[in-house]
This record gives C-alpha cells, structure tokens and sequence, in this order.
C-alpha cells in the first residue's frame, strides 16, 4: 500500500503520500460512496471481490451487496463504501440512482474486448451526463492478465478521451486474477473524492487553475508576517507546522530552496522562498499526482472543496436578526479598509483604478463586486477609479445585503480580528421608531415610483453621475450607494434602491418587504397628471403595506422634471393629499437642470426621525380615532376609580373618627 510522508517539502519520493490526521478529518467527505459501472462482464464484481478478500473468484454472484473497506485499509483514517450494479436493461433505472448518490464512479472495460473500451466513450460517458452524474470518473481496464500485444495503447487511447470528457480523473489497468493494481484503483477512487483534481489543476494546460492560485497567494500572504515579499526559513518552517505538524530540518530547508533555484531561479532570494517559487513547488507536487498534499495546505487555511472558506467559519452568531434590523461595520473596519485603499492606491491619486482594484481582491476567488447588485452602485471619478468613499459605500452595501459575503472578503483581503469586533446590529427599527430617533449610520431608502419618473436619474446623481437624456427602462432592481455629510461633521451612508413600477406588487406581497426600508420615496412626473395618480396609488399601497406588516416607514413625495413646468392639478392634488395624509410638501428636482437641492439630505434626514412623515390612510385615521376613544375611555374609567378609591378613604376615616369619639 501506499506509503505515508509528514512533511509538504521533502524531496519526493516515488509512491503517494497519504494525508492522515487532522488534515483527514478537514477533508469534505468522511466515507466516500464508489459506484462501479460499465458493460457485462468487463469485470466489476470480480474486482471488487479482489479487493475486499486479496482473492479471485472464478464464478462470482451477478452483483454484489455492498462492500465496506474499513477505515484502516488505507491508513487515511477513511472508510470506503464500494457499490456494484448491473447493466442488465431491467436494472437501469436503480443503476442510475446509485450513480446519483455516487462520490465518484469507477467505469470499468474487459483489457480483451475492445468493443467495452470503444463503449466507455460511445455510451457510459455521454450517459453519465445525460443523467446528471458531476463526480469524479476512473476509467479502468480489468482483465489485464488477458491483453495482448495487439490491443492498442491506453495512453494513446484515452488520451483525447480525456480531454473530452474532463471529469474522469485518471486511467489504470488492472487483474483481479494476478492482484495487479487492484488496491490502487480504489486508492485512486478515494483520493479522487477526498483531493480532487479538477478544482486546482488544468489537465489539458498542465497549470494550477486561477482559483487555486489566489488561495495559495492568500496563504503565502498570511505566512509572510515580515511582508518582505519572501518566506524566511522561519516562516517557512510555521507554515509546515501549521499545515503537517512538524518542521523542517535546517538541512531540508536548503534542500528545498536548491530545488526551486535550480528550476526557478527567481522562485528565491536573499530574503527567502518568493510567491512564485511558492507557486512552482505546490505545482511541482500536483503535477506529480500528490493532490493530497496540496488539499492538505488548502484545508489548513480554511478552503473548501470549491476553494472558498468553510461555511464554518463564516457563521457568526451576531449575524442573528430581526427583520427590521441591519448590520453594519464597525470602526475599527472601516479604519482597516481604509488601509486597504490606501495599500492598494499605487500611484497616490486617491482612487482605484481597475487594475488596482483587482489587485485588492487578488487573495479572493474573484471580486464581491462583479454580481448585478454592486456593478453600477459606487461613486467613480472622471477617469473611471473608485474613490474612497465610493470603496467604503460598497462595503457598507454589501455588509448591508449579504453580511456574511462581506465577512468571507474581509478574511480574503486579510483581516484578522474576530468577526464580532467586525460588524454590529442595529437597534430594530420599530423601537427607533418609539425613541423617535435612529443610531443607524447607514440608510436604505426605496425608490418607488411609475416608469419615467426619474428614479434613475437620482440614484446615478448619488454617485456623481451626469444626467442622460435618453430613458433606459430599469428590468430589476438597482442599487446606489454614497456618504452623505450631514450637519456637525456627521456622515452617513445613503443606499438608494429603485424598485421598478412592475416589481411593486411582488414586493408588497411579502411581508417583510418594507422591514429593512429607512424611508420610502414616491418619485413621479410633476408634469404629467397620469404620472402623479400613479405615484399615489403606490403611496397608499406602502401604506397599506407597513399599516398591516407593522413596518411603517416614513414617505416623502418627489416632483421630479421640475424644469417641465409642474402640472396644476398636480399641484392643488399634492398639496390636498399631503395635508390628509399628513407628510410633507413633495420635494421638487430637475435632474436635466442639475437642481436636487438638499433631497438626498431630506431622505437621511427623514430616515434619522422615523416617527415622523407616516403617512395616515383612511384605514389608519380608523384605528387612530379607535385608540384615541379606548384612550379617551380608560382616562374616564381612571379618574371615575380614583373618586371612588378616595370616597372609600374618606368614608374609613369618618368611620373611625365616629368609633374614636364614642369610645372617649
């Protein structure tokens, strides 16, 4: 059986190593599932009989029950279940069951019958995928005690089937009969399930793939404390430690840094082991069939088998909320993404170019902001490069939507501290509603309105955009996000979301869909009269909304294409409507003018006194004189029982005044 080696930087020997230990129990899988495939009589039972028992048997039973290798057959520490199956037509519909619970399959083929080998690219591949079978594959070759010289090459056969079909994992040939190579085919079938190939090394280009290489420069990272841009022998020596639990020997550390120079001569320098001979030795290991040994380094800083952190460790209990509250990054955050920006900020102009940028998330499987939600939403200078308030608003977004998205890219860039000294939750909104004052430093605001309205046009002069004079339909929802300063030197973060007119109703339809809204704005076409009764209907619907959700949010009115010249009806209609139900005079803008006045102000504003600008309903005015009479009743009923609880008193003194009296 394979033999075992400790250390990740050893010359390498010619058999495997196995990972055992800690480093097993990281491993995703704990008791892989192996399901054997392929034509009759290519030799599926009699291997796995072989296997189990080091014997051969000439007449084995059709298809075997189950056959557990224990976990010690190895030395890994892992078990291995083995399920046969038959190709027999009648059992094709339990054979493509196993193969849906398989971890991975091993597709077998008779070394004497080429018509089973031309078969495992002809049928049982195509008909993997065609069931959806996305596990490892090992195409093995049994009987090979009955090959001939005329059979044709294994490599050269499989070698463009291979590069077909990227999910099979290796190629072996075997005999049952002669004990050739049976152990290592399902040595191969574990390893495949336990330390992939396929998410860290390209077969076809012989390179470790991209997402690998930005986990090993995290890690390089990490272990570089002095960031001198090399691994001293000390760091080298912590990082072994970390990863396979013993150092090196001073002797195998200049062994090791001989190897790189001799291959890579700039993989070192005075300094130590460089990223790129970092880079090259963990290549040097997968391109020798050591995956294990690479997965071993990834699992020990914390990656999945996708190559992204354990679930694990992003789940933070203070992440725990109620609807109506929101999580924020704390001080102590910002003050490190801002030595991020400035980090990453090379030429000193006080702003991110796209390189830059991408060089900022270069330790992360791609950038956080490359989704829908975050590719249009942050301020940008005139020559494209995110500013700095433009780079703390979209973490202050992406915290806002997907806390534990922003908890995985604060490891990645390299954050350190505990995930509870990185966030905070917000007092729940229905309380500041009865303090009538809101802590919170970022605000969300929902930008409603009909199409035309000028909703775009807001959310882009949030992040500094110019005005555009042709109309853009919005198909989904849009973020925006900026600093606003507010007075006495405050600052706070304003995220704009534009709700389109044909995504209200699915909204509302949920019941929390105004939890996590600060403030709602009505946007409509001051000049056009259709616009303004469309905007009321929405203004009663959120109403409506927060009225029986129990999330009331404060509204404020937006007449927006102001340099139109404002309806008049519109005008005497907003004015009547404002009044009844008791918010303030709609804000006029004209964004083709340039003229928002202080409306981003009047948002953070309304959002900061939740108690105010709610709108009153005819169904809320109801209520309202309901508690009001319950209220106006219960004050009655309170003084009408303290006269009688002081006629009480006054009678038990006039009583023990008289019994006094009659006593004397």
């Amino acid at each position: 059986s394979p033999k075992s080696s400790s250390l990740f930087l050893l010359p390498y020997p010619n058999d495997h190593i196995k990972m055992g230990g800690a480093a097993t129990r990281r491993a995703r899988i704990s008791n892989p599932r192996v399901v054997l495939i392929g034509d009759a009589g290519s030799g599926k039972t009699s291997l796995i009989i072989s296997v189990a028992s080091d014997s051969f048997q000439a007449k084995a039973v059709p298809v075997l029950p189950p056959t557990c290798l224990p976990a010690n057959f190895y030395g890994d520490g892992i078990p291995l279940t083995i399920i046969d199956t038959s190709s027999r037509l009648e059992d094709r519909s339990k054979l493509e069951m196993e193969c849906k619970t398989a971890d991975a399959i091993v597709l077998t083929y008779a070394c004497n019958k080429a018509l089973t080998l031309a078969r495992v690219s002809s049928y049982w591949l195509p008909e993997l995928r065609r069931i959806g079978v996305k596990v490892p594959v090992i195409v093995v070759g049994c009987k090979l005690d009955l090959r001939t010289d005329e059979q044709p090459n294994l490599e050269k056969t499989m070698a463009p089937i291979m590069r077909k079909y990227k999910e099979i994992e290796t190629c072996i040939e075997c005999s049952a009969l002669r004990q050739v190579q049976v152990a290592e085919v399902f040595y191969y079938s574990q390893k495949a399930v336990v330390h992939p190939t396929a998410p860290i090394f390209d077969q076809e280009t012989q390179t470790l793939r991209p997402l690998c290489v930005r986990a090993l420069k995290r890690i390089f990272i990490n272990c570089d404390h002095d960031r001198d841009g090399a691994l001293s022998d000390a760091e080298l020596n912590e990082f072994q430690v970390k990863c396979f639990g013993a150092p090196l020997q001073p002797s195998e550390v200049v062994g090791v840094k001989k190897v790189v120079a001799d291959k890579l001569p700039e993989g070192v320098n005075e300094n130590g082991l460089t990223f790129t001979g970092f880079l090259f030795l963990n290549a040097l290991f997968v391109e020798r069939g050591r995956m294990e040994t690479a997965w071993t380094v990834l699992r020990s800083f914390g990656y999945d088998d996708k190559i992204r952190l354990r679930d694990d460790l992003l789940q933070n209990p203070s992440f725990k909320r109620s609807p109506d509250q929101t999580v924020e990054l704390t001080d102590k955050v910002v003050d490190f993404l801002r030595e991020v920006f400035t980090a990453f900020d090379v030429d000193g102009d006080g702003a991110l170019r796209s390189q830059e940028l991408e060089d900022v998330y270069s330790t992360a499987p791609s950038s956080p902001w490359d989704d829908v939600e975050y590719k249009d939403a942050m301020e940008k200078n005139p020559m494209g490069g995110v500013t700095i308030n433009g780079f703390l608003s979209q973490w202050a977004l992406m915290t806002l939507l997907d806390p534990v998205r922003s908890l995985e890219h604060l490891i990645y860039l390299g954050f350190s501290g505990e995930p509870a000294s990185a966030f905070r939750i917000t007092r729940r909104r229905c309380l500041d509603h009865r303090k009538q004052r809101s802590q919170r430093s970022v605000f969300q605001c929902f930008a409603f309105g009909p199409s035309k309205s000028g909703k775009t046009a807001l959310l882009n002069a949030l992040i500094g955009r110019p005005y555009v004079e042709d109309y853009t339909h919005t198909n989904e929802v849009r973020y925006s996000v900026n600093v606003i300063d507010c007075t006495l030197g405050s600052k706070k973060t304003l995220v704009l979301r534009e709700i389109p007119q044909d995504a209200v109703q699915s909204l509302l339809d949920k019941k929390e869909a105004l939890a996590s809204c600060d403030v709602a704005a009505i946007f409509y076409d001051s000049s056009d009269e259709s616009s303004w009764k469309q905007a009321i209907t929405i203004l009663l619907e959120v109403s409506a909304h927060g009225n029986s959700s129990g999330h009331k949010v404060p509204c404020i009115l937006i007449a927006a294409k102001d340099d139109l010249g404002p309806h008049s009806a519109v005008i005497a209609e907003s004015t009547r409507v404002c009044q009844d139900m008791n918010v303030e005079a709609p804000i006029s803008i004209s964004m083709k003018l340039g003229d928002i006045g202080n409306v981003f102000h009047r948002i953070v504003d309304a959002a900061q006194r939740p108690h105010l600008n709610i709108p009153i309903t005819a169904a809320g005015k109801n209520c309202q004189q309901y508690h009001e009479v319950v209220n106006h009743c219960l004050v009655y009923l309170s003084v009408g029982a303290a006269v009688v609880a002081v006629g009480i008193a006054a009678y038990r003194v006039y009583i023990m005044s008289c019994h006094h009296q009659g006593s004397g």
